[in-house]
């Protein structure tokens, strides 16, 4: 029989339903009996026993909430009798311990990866159009519908066609309405002309002029660090010439970076063009020609070492905490005890879970460099009069994410137990192999497009509602936190985490497949939802309040 909740810590004062549990029911867990007063939803909470106003909720051993008034055991927790508290936190001397997983499984395995001149490795080898500006989107626009549709990239045909069929009924005064509009040819591309080159990626952005010189500047890291990746083989540079960001600004970015930078980049400048025409034909001519040369570049073997794992959670769900998370967490534990480097970021869903991190970072600097970025973070989200307590959406709410320390504590799961070996502000590189902190929002797209430009070459991304996000450059694989997601939203999800949940398989047994699907998806030997259906999602964080 399924087990029916789940105590996360020793010391936590509520039980998660895993199951619909019903008012009177008597649940026994380890033990001991408790009455429920009231129906507790799959994925809810209930206390464990009676609390008083002000007393503390804990869950996942630490502070996640403070009763507002007088509750019983048995009682449902919600967002009226319990608001958002976390624990304070400080840098300490702390003798972190960590015992790494068995990687025997994994030692000696490699990827088929593209292994770049600077020695870095990419999963993807993709071209990259940038503008400097988005007075430029239009003009990238264009290119792409005419590189994506000649050159087999294009993967929307199916809407055309279901277009079409609604106007030859309308035009034949047929039942348009009823139409069931079906599609049986494939959307994913069969007819590439460049075998090697992934994709022909886009970077529309909303930023480059107007706004303040400091969105302008961060843009500019920010699009030299998509430059600069690994799973990138070339780029063209689309400018109008007056904008803020400066292409000279962008380059001296590049060099920054790398000084080594070798990558084919050609650069255009609408206002030194002789017509809008001819700027794009130029664009199109020598990237074609780039196209040929970065085409020429084949897969080759390389240590897992090799790879950078950004771990994302988005659209989460009471049970994110307790089986997708902790699983990616025990793939993060193998990865870098295989030498590779994971990228854990997303600071307002860390807060709460704080001191745990500070106490496992290797490094005084870093740890207070992480203190540093949090406060001035949850300070700027205070003085516009929001706060990290407001992170959680309507849908974590619904399914059972009561408080941003309860979420928080979840997210965090995805890094593991490993050492923290370094703290990385937004668009820095990671560079050291380990668990890296990365300062980014929580929201989805924004956090997903930091990760890439801090390295990652694949991004895990647990989910408990369901979340279309993916990223142009860097493949990003979506987990399940529960099979009924897995089954309704098939066509976007990658890996079902809801074993976990009817006991069927351990979380050390879900993250050991994760890793494996990571190695697949990697080597180009599996292509996952997000990037057959171009889900090339990019939003620059402008450092204001974003969570």
């Amino acid at each position: 029989m399924a087990q029916r909740v789940l105590k996360i810590h020793p010391s936590d004062n509520v039980l998660v339903a895993l199951q619909d549990v019903g008012a009177g029911d008597t649940i026994i867990h380890e033990g001991k009996e408790y009455h429920l007063v009231e129906d507790i939803p799959s994925k809810h909470k209930f206390f464990t026993k009676d609390l008083q106003q002000g007393d503390a909720v804990i869950m996942y051993g630490t502070l996640v909430g403070k009763i507002q008034w007088d509750v019983h055991e048995g009682e449902r927790m919600t967002t009226d009798n319990v608001k958002h508290a976390a624990a304070p936190y400080e840098y300490r001397p702390y003798k972190y311990q960590w015992s790494p997983p068995d990687v025997s499984r994994f030692e000696g395995r490699t990827f088929n990866g593209y292994h770049r001149s600077d020695g870095k490795v990419g999963t993807a080898n993709h071209w990259l159009f940038i503008p400097t500006v988005f007075c430029e989107n239009r003009n990238l626009d264009v290119i792409k519908e005419a590189l994506h549709a000649e050159l087999g990239y294009a993967v929307t045909d199916r809407y055309k066609a279901k277009t079409k069929m609604l106007r030859e009924l309308y035009e034949q005064g047929g039942n348009y309405r009823s139409a069931s509009l079906e599609i049986k040819e494939s959307i994913v591309p069969v007819d590439r002309l460049f075998k090697n080159i992934d994709g022909i990626k886009f970077l529309n952005h909303q930023g480059g002029c107007g706004g303040i010189r400091q969105d302008a500047a961060v843009l500019s890291k920010l699009l030299a660090a998509y430059t600069d990746h690994p799973n990138v083989a070339g780029v063209t540079v689309l400018s109008l010439g007056c904008q803020n960001l400066q292409v000279q600004d962008f380059l001296a970015d590049l060099k920054a970076r790398n000084p080594g930078f070798d990558k084919p980049l050609a650069i255009f400048e609408q206002q030194q063009s002789v017509s809008e025409e001819q700027l794009i034909t130029d664009a199109i001519k020598k990237t074609f020609t780039g196209l040929v040369e970065a085409n020429k570049m084949e897969r080759k073997p390389a240590p897992l070492s090799q790879l950078t794992i950004g771990v994302k959670c988005g659209g989460s769900d009471g049970f994110s905490g307790i089986s997708a998370n902790p699983a990616v967490g025990y793939c993060s534990d193998l990865l870098v005890a295989l030498g590779g480097k994971v990228l854990l970021a997303e600071f307002p869903e860390l807060c709460g879970a704080e001191q745990h991190l500070i106490d496992r970072t290797l490094d005084e600097a870093a740890a207070k460099k992480f203190i540093g970025l949090m406060r001035a973070y949850g300070d700027s989200a205070e003085r516009v009069g929001s706060g990290f307590h407001m992170n959680p959406s309507p849908g974590n709410i619904k399914d059972g994410l009561i408080t941003d320390a309860i979420k928080s504590n979840g997210a965090a799961k995805k890094g593991g137990t490993a050492p923290v070996v370094d703290v990385l502000d937004y668009t820095e590189p990671a560079v050291k192999a380990g668990l890296n902190l990365v300062c980014t929002p929580g929201n989805d797209v924004e956090a997903t497009t930091g990760k890439a430009a801090s390295g990652a070459t694949l991004i895990l991304f647990t989910t408990g509602l369901g979340t279309p996000t993916g990223n142009p450059i860097c493949p990003v694989i979506k987990v399940a936190t529960n099979s009924e997601l897995a089954k309704r939203m098939a066509d976007i999800i990658d890996v079902d985490c809801g074993p976990i949940i009817s006991g069927q398989q351990s979380v050390e047994e879900m993250g050991a497949e994760i890793l494996e699907y990571c190695i697949k998806v990697a080597s180009g030997a599996a292509v996952p939802h997000a990037v057959r259906l171009n889900q090339d999602d990019f939003i620059p964080w402008k450092r204001g309040v974003s969570l």
